[in-house]
């Protein structure tokens, strides 16, 4: 499939949400023209604030592919993704995000992505969600035991 052949299917995965009760986003994730995995936003319909299309794609990519590495594919997404799903992208290691609506576009209709992405740009200190490092020496432990592990899988 082309380039424009996979945004579309992501744009109609995207208006069949709207029709099924769950938000207006789509995301399909290929390797070389062939659909691996495709889903839309089902955040309200399974209760889930994280099970948002880029998210449900990923997941899915990975189960069929059996790896949490998604090198060689790539995410066609109904609109840019918001910081979760774009930090979703990056572990998941996509290699490139096609996206139709923006985000400006996705706050006109109530979906203020651009809020986050601000916030993330300050320091912890000034974010509109107070935070406070508790416990840091205890913390420590568990990155302690996976940096002296030897057998385990780096990602």
């Amino acid at each position: 499939m082309t380039k424009e052949e996979l945004m579309k299917r992501a744009i109609r995965l995207s208006e069949e949400s709207v029709k099924n009760g769950g938000g207006p986003f789509g995301a399909v994730i290929a390797r070389d023209g062939e659909i691996i995995s495709e889903a839309s936003n089902s955040v309200t319909l399974d209760h889930d604030p994280t099970a948002h299309a880029e998210v449900n794609a990923i997941r899915k990519a990975c189960s069929a592919l059996n790896s949490f590495d998604l090198s060689g594919c790539e995410i066609y997404c109904s609109c840019e993704p918001c910081p979760m799903c774009f930090g979703a992208i990056y572990w998941a290691r996509l290699d490139r995000i096609y996206y139709g609506n923006s985000r400006k576009d996705a706050a006109e209709i109530g979906f203020d992505d651009d809020f986050i992405y601000r916030e993330i740009a300050l320091d912890p200190s000034e974010r509109e969600k107070k935070m406070e490092i508790l416990l840091p020496h205890e913390a420590r432990k568990a990155f302690e035991m996976w940096k002296e592990k030897s057998d385990k899988i780096e990602y």
